[in-house]
């Protein structure tokens, strides 16, 4: 345990989990997507349905997506700011089975009709969880330098992804395995020590399989 498990994050309130976590949640979906929405359906359930309202957890999302980070003063002018910003948001509230109470399903969509679809939760003390990304299961904190990728489920591939970071000197954290079915679609979530560059995720991408690379470092610009 460190100080912030203990005092929370440095933040806009009034709550770590209903405001802070919340646009954290916005930035990761931001991230994920890798540009602003140009339309955002947000579903909020169970504790950010009932009281996020008065807590600000639909502007505190919203100003995630926005780029804000938990300390901006102008979260919460999100709305008025995504308005400025030509970002069409969408509030509404849904039922989950077994899901975190502080949990979010956010449907971002692009300018040319790209669609993302992330499920998060927020922890408390403004810690996250992705739980699934386009239905996908995908559960990891955002806290470290994340690898989502996509890709046939076929025999060989994770030595391939886990070889091509060792070349380039990438330790891997913690790795989880997903897939629909068996010969279907896979997702390997890699929480990685260091950075990936641009050439990485390059050469990951032409490796036979590999459908679709998604990386998320918080810490980047």
């Amino acid at each position: 345990m460190n100080i912030f498990d203990i005092m929370g994050p440095v933040m806009v309130g009034p709550s770590s989990s209903h405001t802070a976590g919340a646009v954290r949640m916005g930035l990761v979906g931001r991230k994920l997507l890798g540009f602003q929405p140009a339309r955002a359906n947000i579903a909020l359930h169970g504790s950010f349905a009932a009281t996020g309202a008065g807590h600000g957890t639909d502007k505190a999302i919203v100003a995630g997506l926005l780029a804000m980070k938990p300390d901006d003063p102008d979260i919460p002018r999100s709305f008025q700011l995504a308005r400025e910003s030509r970002l069409e948001v969408h509030i509404q509230t849904v039922d989950l089975r077994d899901a975190h109470p502080n949990t979010a399903v956010m449907t971002l969509i692009g300018e040319r009709g790209r669609t993302l679809v992330v499920n998060a939760s927020s922890l408390g003390g403004g810690r996250i969880r992705v739980n699934s990304i386009d239905g996908m299961p995908a559960s990891f904190s955002a806290d470290m330098p994340t690898l989502i990728v996509r890709n046939r489920d076929k025999p060989g591939i994770v030595s391939e992804v886990s070889s091509c970071l060792a070349r380039r000197e990438i330790n891997i954290a913690t790795m989880q395995l997903y897939r629909d079915r068996r010969e279907g679609l896979s997702v390997m979530v890699l929480e990685c020590d260091q950075p990936l560059t641009r050439q990485v995720l390059e050469d990951l991408g032409l490796l036979p399989g590999v459908v679709r690379c998604i990386y998320l470092n918080l810490e980047e610009g």
